[in-house]
């Protein structure tokens, strides 16, 4: 147990421990995104499609798998976040006695994936607390209950909850803005999942680079197109 335990620390606290965790967590949300965006682009199949969708999500293992699965996905986002800051900060001390130009331009850059990457995390605490516990509005109120055909009773009408957190602008702009922001992550990180992973190799770069930029595109245009339809083109309302 202790040779264990002893391994498992030597693989969190050595750099290529943390690329490879950095890289499982990212691809852990490169595959969730995906799924999540198809759920919410219900809200276009009408009212009692998405709220069905939420229901059967809710409903499923008595509510604890939709639970587990936030935890998990949330534990990796900490962890890839984490991971990514202390790789940059020993990438920053082992380059800077070689401050070539090209050297300082990646110092740059990683520092600005630093500040984006922790503004998309700042977005998703407050998207959870927005539309998933509903702190500081009436999400939970019987003002967004409703009927669905084929149940009995109430259920919570995400539809409507949907319509009325995006037709507001300041929701919107950050909702955006971060969407933007994580697509750039992605475009960058698809392919530095598989070549962290030793998947991507000469012959295949271009393709998972291009790849990567196709599913960033979608996953961009896919969640802008929610409250942008509906802020400005009055979707639902």
């Amino acid at each position: 147990m202790k040779a264990l335990a002893r391994t498992v620390g030597s693989f969190w606290h050595s750099s290529i421990g943390k690329k490879i965790l950095v890289a499982l967590t990212g691809m852990a949300l490169l595959l969730f995104l995906p799924g999540h965006l198809i759920g919410n682009l219900l809200l276009f199949a009408g009212k009692d499609a998405i709220n069905e969708y939420a229901l059967w999500l809710h409903e499923l293992g008595h509510g604890a798998v939709i639970w587990a699965a936030r935890l998990a996905l949330l534990t990796a986002l900490f962890v890839h976040v984490q991971l990514t800051i202390q790789l940059t900060a020993r990438n920053r001390a082992a380059s800077s006695a070689y401050a070539y130009p090209a050297t300082v331009q990646a110092s740059r850059s990683s520092r600005m994936m630093i500040w984006s990457g922790l503004t998309i995390l700042a977005f998703i605490l407050y998207h959870v607390s927005h539309f998933t516990v509903r702190l500081g509005n009436d999400y939970n109120s019987s003002t967004y209950q409703t009927v669905l055909p084929g149940h009995e009773g109430q259920v919570h009408n995400v539809y409507q909850m949907m319509i009325d957190g995006f037709s507001h602008p300041g929701n919107v702009f950050f909702y955006l803005l971060a969407i933007t922001l994580l697509c750039s992550h992605l475009s960058h990180g698809f392919a530095s999942v598989f070549q962290t992973l030793g998947i991507r190799s000469g012959r295949t770069k271009v393709l998972i680079k291009q790849l990567g930029r196709a599913y960033a595109v979608f996953i961009w245009i896919g969640f802008c197109s929610i409250p942008i339809s509906i802020l400005v083109f009055g979707f639902g309302q």
